[in-house]
């Protein structure tokens, strides 16, 4: 979400300036390649570029090419095959074995609702959104390819120009993917009245939000936790008893809720992607906190502190009544944090997100080169309607 909003802040800066640009999307992958489908970038006319579609190896062939959409005012479907050791620019030079497909579309600032506008409209609620894009793998310069619907989880429904396919069935797909959570490739045959039309394939999105993490203390730890934190693009939410401590001065680009742990928690939205860490350095406080969390459909909890002091505290709560369940205990990590070592503060921020994004990801969070399958495992295989 974070480059997202990167590529919308760009695309404003730009409409203000009067430059024209274009929207370079991955729309589907084959075997091994840097980015995944969904990565984006966005390429104005004089050059600039915001957010990227590899690891830099694609980016200044995606250049020219959009120049040359940005003045023909159509949309281009590149095709990059890394697999191609004859290649020496995309071949085996870029050290990925796969097909890199990036549809790269003109942005018309004066149509009321275009690419960015619907990415825009995905990122400004705390809600999860399916973004439908077609593309054309038999005619690379097909004209109805490009972003065109969006549909939001709590049932709003954005459409970008004239739809390709019939609306009811684009619909009737993205609200599938919404239910399972899960990115799928959809192809498209003509309609009967058109046999002689070229199918389409599209790229269902699916598009969670950010992770928000609430941070309960706001202690000099926390400091590069919020630092790395917000370098991820999550939403971070601060909770505090003391004003000293919790402010704008320090902590200017958090949400501040300083409180009691139960009237904090009421200000709190709790999500599936909502991340706590309980850093207060104050038994009773995170006690109090954790008592209240069991009981809310958190994912992670993660508390500071050796094995001894969680033992503690729920020996307490059992005695005062509380006892948790095998699934509330799942959700408790504690001591917080993958083992990577980590005694400096920064260290142990380091350890708090990696873990956090393993919990989310549902990966142990392992060394990658003792890995024998693919490192991203992603479902590209074309439906068909």
């Amino acid at each position: 979400m974070k480059e997202i909003k990167q590529i919308i802040a760009a695309c404003e800066t730009a409409t203000g300036k009067g430059q024209k640009a274009a929207l370079a999307t991955v729309v589907h992958v084959s075997g091994s390649s840097y980015r995944g489908p969904g990565a984006r970038m966005l390429i104005t006319e004089d050059g600039m570029l915001t957010g990227a579609i590899s690891g830099g190896c694609l980016e200044g062939d995606a250049l020219r090419k959009a120049l040359a959409v940005i003045m023909q005012e159509k949309p281009l479907l590149a095709t990059y095959d890394t697999a191609d050791e004859e290649d020496a620019v995309f071949g085996a030079g870029l050290g990925c074995n796969g097909i890199i497909r990036v549809l790269i579309e003109p942005l018309n600032p004066e149509q009321a609702i275009n690419p960015v506008t619907l990415l825009q409209h995905a990122v400004e609620k705390r809600e999860a959104s399916v973004l439908v894009t077609f593309f054309s793998l038999q005619d690379k310069w097909h004209p109805q390819q490009g972003t065109r619907l969006l549909l939001k989880a709590g049932g709003e429904q954005f459409q970008s120009g004239s739809m390709p396919v019939a609306l009811h069935a684009v619909t009737r797909d993205a609200e599938n993917i919404l239910a399972a959570k899960n990115t799928a490739f959809i192809q498209y045959v003509p309609a009967k009245e058109q046999p002689e039309q070229a199918p389409l394939s599209a790229f269902l999105e699916y598009m969670a939000p950010p992770v928000s993490l609430v941070i309960a203390g706001a202690g000099n730890d926390v400091l590069p936790l919020v630092q790395i934190a917000g370098i991820l693009g999550w939403d971070i939410t601060l909770l505090d008893g003391r004003p000293n401590y919790a402010n704008a001065r320090r902590f200017p680009d958090c949400r501040l809720i300083i409180a009691d742990p139960g009237s904090a928690l009421q200000q709190v939205v709790i999500d599936d992607r909502t991340a706590i860490a309980l850093m207060t350095h104050n038994y009773h406080y995170d006690k109090a906190m954790l008592k209240k969390l069991v009981t809310l459909p958190v994912k992670y909890i993660g508390m500071l502190g050796p094995k001894k002091k969680l033992a503690r505290m729920l020996t307490e709560l059992e005695e005062e009544g509380t006892t948790l369940t095998p699934e509330q205990l799942s959700a408790i990590y504690s001591p917080v944090g993958l083992d990577i070592g980590a005694e400096t503060a920064e260290e142990i921020a380091l350890a708090i997100c990696a873990e956090i994004k393993a919990v989310f990801s549902e990966k142990a969070g392992a060394y990658l080169r003792n890995y024998t399958g693919h490192i991203h495992q992603r479902k590209t295989d074309f439906l068909s309607r």
